[in-house]
């Protein structure tokens, strides 16, 4: 092949890598969801701790209660979760950001709102949802809607970032839908979706993208 032909090839291979990273978000840590899966199991055992300690029971007893159980022993769950969540979209945040800058790209850029408005639909759906079976106390519907909802949400922001992401999507999904046929383990299977597929696609998504750059 001739040196022309050569450089022909390499300067196609560096438009199809400008392309790629222009249309895609590439800002996404591998760390951050590592973090986030840590977080997850800590609130799952903080959870169960609250359960023994407080409702004398096992995590199948709660969802047991029937629709005349007061929201407010349920509080607790609530803070949880959303401390959970919370401490991910701060980890998340840092770690995008920190990536970002040693990439010399916009954190916020078109494509990454592009990516936010596509999640956007089927979180917000299954959180109203979640929302509705907690108010008529169907708590063991609230795990599998969260995991099947946030891997559809992943799945289909997929194609505006890593393609590694469509595999947890489809794994929380997968998950969900075994929840659902095992109503009276959702508190688990939210732990093994949020916190342990969180920590080893983290892991992969690390050694696969970051390692040599850390």
């Amino acid at each position: 092949m001739q040196q022309e032909d050569i450089k022909h090839i390499e300067a196609l291979h560096d438009i199809r890598n400008m392309m790629r990273k222009s249309s895609r978000f590439l800002s996404l840590s591998g760390l951050s969801g590592i973090f986030a899966g840590v977080y997850a199991i800590l609130g799952y055992f903080a959870a169960l701790w609250y359960i023994k300690n407080n409702l004398n029971g096992t995590s199948e007893t709660v969802y047991q209660r029937n629709a005349d159980s007061s929201l407010e022993i349920f509080g607790f769950f609530i803070f949880d979760a959303f401390l959970v969540l919370s401490l991910s979209l701060l980890t998340a945040f840092y770690f995008s950001s920190r990536k970002a800058k040693k990439n010399n790209v916009k954190l916020f850029d078109h494509t990454a709102w592009r990516l936010f408005w596509q999640m956007l639909v089927p979180l917000t759906t299954g959180g109203i949802l979640c929302f509705a079976f907690l108010l008529n106390m169907h708590l063991s519907f609230i795990a599998p809607t969260m995991l099947c909802f946030y891997g559809a949400a992943l799945f289909s922001a997929s194609k505006l970032t890593y393609d590694d992401v469509k595999y947890l999507g489809l794994a929380q999904i997968i998950l969900g839908i075994i929840s659902a046929f095992d109503l009276g383990n959702g508190l688990l299977y939210w732990a093994l979706g949020f916190g342990v597929l969180h920590i080893i696609y983290g892991a992969i998504m690390w050694w696969k993208y970051e390692r040599n750059t850390e």
